[in-house]
């Protein structure tokens, strides 16, 4: 994201603890050495060669590096002591304790060690935000070049296990039950429709196909189920990054992509740099030059390629550009069969690849959107909105179409398709016009239309990276505005095909397209021409609005048992007062090329006029 549309709030983003190694998660093709850490909790001997147990493994011993202060109690000699200590770095298995060398030797010796601290959100993933009071055991004591001392401890019982025994059971159930309480509350409500129908019938048949839509995507997401990994499936990956003014996270979004458990020869990483005009463009060289010197054994060199377009032809031209060196013959690439798109602001998990390959076990599969979650989630009160809104965007709306094989939008931070039908529909889809109109961004939404009408598409809700949000307002409703545009323009272009599907998929699109579009008008009429023509409160609309969001902030507690479930109300809430009306500026605006959080050519120009505009006036 270009600087000039950033605020000057820094991120927050949790700190993992670097390994030694740049690729510490790429298979050794030589069997020399493990790509498990050894500081994993299961073990080397225990995780062997199972995926599943690996990214257990993985999940469990990864290490974040975080300053909370910690009251340590043991016993020694029959006495009990207390002290504070800090800690530098946390697994959800243990930690390492910086205390006083007096206190370290104690600890080798003691029983019953005790320790109470505080997760601070932001330091850990989602849900581990707590007060912990743990036991833990001595395990082992290191010097630092500084002189510090610090105790390695370890949990008699894991972060996750505690989480369970002291705060997620009452969660989960408080969430249950308000589950049930607010479907039960929408049931009724709408039954209160059928019988006034006759009074109001647009009013009242909005009603139910709104609750209708809402209530299926959540039954359905119910069914759904990720596609298991068969570790002997391991198709032929070529990741392209389309990179333009990224330089601050650039170089993470290389090394996640290239730093994957996946077999070395089926796997190669291509980062096409859209003539950026700040330092990506020296930035992928720095890291690809540095991954080449420093990771031999793992052929980083020739599966590791970069390219710079001569000048800025926009996001799917240097999409277009990464697929078509895909298919490069007379090299390896033009073995890989799939081809994944990553956006550059976008970080993958070491397992995600692994992952987003197995449904394409179904021939009849074109493509597969893996989740995103939201990196700087605890930045602010509106990266932390958006934090719940992807989740369920992913995990409840993409999950009920993942389960009727039909997913209407793979998205842009981590999707994968069948390359051979990328190149078959790639001149359609560069040179896509809507209403005369040359279509310059929803690229994600435009390619999966053109694989959909054919082809199956899906999601799979283990194939995980994490992406950075707007953290400013402005910057998000120029977002939320562009994406509108996209989503107006390629609904109806679906609309065309998708009574094709599914029965249920096909009648819940249609659901979910007129419901969006109709709403301003719905909201006009519930708060304002009732009350001022009627004299009459909208109680029983302001429940129901105030119902849909509950339900969505239960979802996320029930699902991640996360403290950030507050502000998917406050989502909703901001949805009906901001982003609704800009549903219909969208309609009159779909024309525009501007993305209005990146300086493309298109934005320099819309500058450019803005200015010229403001000196006339003055003149």
């Amino acid at each position: 994201m270009d600087k000039r549309f950033r605020e000057d709030k820094e991120d927050i983003l949790f700190t993992v603890k670097p390994d030694r190694r740049l690729l510490s998660k790429v298979p050794d093709k030589d069997g020399g050495r493990t790509n498990v850490d050894r500081r994993q909790a299961l073990g080397n001997n225990a995780v062997g060669n199972d995926p599943g147990t690996r990214i257990i493994s993985e999940n469990m011993g990864k290490r974040y590096l975080v300053e909370y202060m910690v009251a340590v109690t043991y016993i020694l000699a029959g006495k009990t002591v207390k002290h504070t200590g800090k800690c530098v770095d946390i697994s959800t298995t243990g930690m390492l304790l910086e205390v006083p060398p007096e206190v370290a030797e104690d600890l080798s010796y003691a029983r019953n060690i005790r320790l109470k601290f505080t997760i601070a959100p932001g330091t850990m993933p989602e849900g581990y935000e707590m007060k912990v009071d743990i036991e833990a055991r001595y395990v082992r004591l290191e010097k630092t070049s500084a002189g510090q001392t610090r105790c390695g401890v370890l949990f008699l019982e894991s972060l996750a296990q505690y989480a369970n025994r002291k705060k997620n059971w009452y969660m989960l159930s408080c969430a249950s039950l308000f589950l049930f309480v607010i479907c039960a509350c929408i049931l009724l409500m709408r039954v209160e429709s059928i019988l006034y129908f006759k009074f109001n019938k647009i009013l009242y048949m909005y009603s139910l196909i709104a609750a209708t839509f809402l209530l299926s995507r959540y039954l359905f997401a119910i069914f759904y189920r990720p596609v298991p990994i068969d570790n002997e499936f391991t198709p032929g990956v070529s990741i392209v990054i389309p990179c333009f003014n990224e330089e601050e996270w650039i170089q993470r979004t290389i090394v996640s992509c290239i730093n994957q458990d996946y077999p070395v020869d089926k796997l190669e990483v291509i980062v096409v740099d859209d003539c950026s005009n700040d330092q990506s463009y020296a930035k992928i060289v720095e890291i690809a030059e540095e991954l080449k010197s420093k990771e031999k054994r793992y052929d980083v060199e020739t599966r590791l390629h970069y390219f710079r377009l001569e000048k800025n032809a926009g996001k799917r031209e240097a999409m277009a550009r990464g697929a078509r060196e895909a298919m490069a013959k007379g090299t390896i690439r033009a073995q890989h069969e799939l081809v994944v798109f990553v956006d550059s602001d976008s970080f993958l998990d070491p397992f995600a690849i692994r992952n987003i390959v197995q449904p394409f076990k179904d021939t009849k599969m074109g493509g597969v959107s893996g989740r995103t979650d939201v990196a700087n989630t605890y930045t602010n009160a509106l990266t932390k909105m958006q934090a719940v809104r992807y989740y369920i965007a992913f995990r409840i709306m993409k999950a009920a179409e993942g389960y009727f094989d039909a997913v209407t939008c793979l998205s842009g931070p981590l999707s994968c398709y069948r390359k051979d039908l990328v190149l078959k529909y790639m001149d359609a889809w560069l040179n896509q016009k809507f209403l005369g109109e040359r279509a310059t961004f929803g690229d994600d939404r435009s390619m999966t239309n053109f694989i959909l009408r054919n082809n199956r598409t899906t999601y799979q809700d283990t194939a995980i990276c994490t992406t950075i949000v707007p953290n400013k307002y402005s910057v998000f409703l120029k977002q939320q505005m562009r994406w509108k545009r996209s989503w107006l323009r390629e609904s109806v272009i679906a609309a065309r095909f998708m009574w094709k599907k599914e029965p249920f998929m096909s009648l819940s699109f249609y659901m979910g397209m007129l419901v969006p579009m109709l709403a301003p008008a719905i909201v006009i009429y519930n708060l304002i021409y009732i009350p001022l023509i009627h004299r009459v409160f909208p109680l029983t609309f302001i429940l129901g609005l105030f119902l849909m969001a509950l339900l969505m902030s239960m979802a996320q507690l029930f699902l991640r048992r996360s403290s950030t479930w507050l502000y998917g109300l406050w989502f909703c809430f901001y949805y009906e007062a901001v982003l609704l009306w800009q549903m219909p500026i969208a309609w009159v605006t779909f024309w525009k090329t501007t993305w209005g959080t990146r300086m493309t050519p298109a934005d320099i120009l819309e500058m450019a006029k803005k200015k010229h505009n403001i000196s006339g006036d003055i003149r």
